[in-house]
């Protein structure tokens, strides 16, 4: 990745610490593992109220150059491989050893669901559910609408976000009206500012201070949570992924590898935390470990470094087929020809 790219893995790499943090938490709080509630309350919303966020901001900074260069239907495709793919795989792997596991974990999961996953994605992998569909409509959106209609989009993302129920209930309706904001957000920002230099420390400086006085006022003097859509969420997400983007961009002037690299693993990560982390819990339960901090500090530290050696494993050995489709090429090539002869 060239340098001024850099900033982008040491935001993915934030941005999956926190993620595998939220997880942790969470697992831990079903599991009866005796904390603090305010504590658990409290950074549950800090968390949730910018992480996911900022990764459809991120998944979403060269959609723009990725659609002028193949357009829609290429574009698209390619995400059969590297989204589609994983979603399906992963779930039903993950989902058919909590069936497995089922007596030892938190919650029971049935076949059904597990592979009821088009419909009905569960766990971590909605994330990558939601990611097709707004890759989805914003390759028609651009197809439809010329680049210099970003902002427009973006606006319209917004109002779909503060007023859902302009759209139709459903489960495609309720991810474009949480999520598309943040993915129009990177379209705009890559088209019309972009990130050329890096950023002063006084502005990654000024912007987390941003970012702090505005979790401030939104949990303690509007006593808001993340759940509790409007407004001041959207304004405490955007400032948030503000604050994030300058102070790694400021980062990013030091190349500090082990950074970087967690942020190039981070879907490895995504798909495989889960696991670790529950793996910890069970084991610590099984033990007799009953400490919160223990709890959490080997949680998070085993749901980021399990997945990591594991990708690090799979890529020297070049195990084939996980992350990526088997016959993506193929399937591609013959969804392009099917769609092709339609239109003719």
């Amino acid at each position: 990745m060239e340098k001024r790219d850099c900033w982008v893995d040491y935001a993915k790499a934030l941005g999956i610490v926190l993620v595998v943090y939220g997880h942790v938490l969470r697992g831990l709080h079903s599991a009866g593992i005796d904390m603090p509630e305010r504590f658990y309350r409290f950074s549950d919303s800090i968390v949730y109220s910018f992480h996911m966020p900022l990764f459809f901001f991120l998944a979403g900074l060269f959609f723009y150059q990725s659609f002028a260069a193949r357009q829609a239907r290429r574009l698209i495709f390619s995400k059969l491989d590297t989204i589609l793919y994983p979603f399906i795989l992963w779930s039903i792997l993950q989902g058919m050893i909590e069936v497995f596991l089922a007596g030892y974990t938190n919650g029971t999961v049935t076949y059904a669901e597990v592979f009821a996953l088009l419909w009905a994605p569960r766990a971590q992998f909605w994330f990558l559910y939601a990611l097709m569909v707004c890759f989805i409509l914003a390759a028609v959106v651009f197809t439809l609408c010329p680049r210099r209609s970003a902002i427009p989009v973006l606006v319209v993302a917004a109002l779909l976000y503060l007023n859902p129920s302009a759209l139709p209930s459903g489960l495609l309706s309720g991810y474009i009206a949480d999520n598309f904001v943040f993915f129009a957000l990177d379209i705009v920002f890559s088209t019309h500012t972009g990130m050329s230099k890096p950023a002063p420390g006084w502005l990654a400086l000024a912007m987390a201070g941003l970012f702090v006085a505005g979790q401030y006022v939104f949990h303690g003097l509007l006593g808001l949570s993340y759940t509790e859509r409007g407004p001041a969420s959207l304004a405490l997400a955007l400032v948030s992924i503000a604050a994030v983007a300058a102070v790694c961009s400021c980062a990013a002037q030091r190349h500090i590898r082990s950074i970087a690299y967690i942020g190039a693993a981070s879907m490895a990560i995504y798909l495989m935390h889960i696991l670790a982390g529950s793996g910890v819990r069970v084991g610590l339960k099984f033990a007799g470990v009953e400490s919160f901090v223990l709890h959490s500090l080997l949680g998070v530290t085993m749901g980021i470094a399990a997945p990591l050696a594991a990708f690090a494993m799979i890529n020297r050995l070049k195990v084939p087929y996980v992350f990526s489709a088997p016959i993506s090429g193929w399937l591609a090539q013959s969804l392009d020809r099917t769609v092709r002869r339609a239109v003719r």
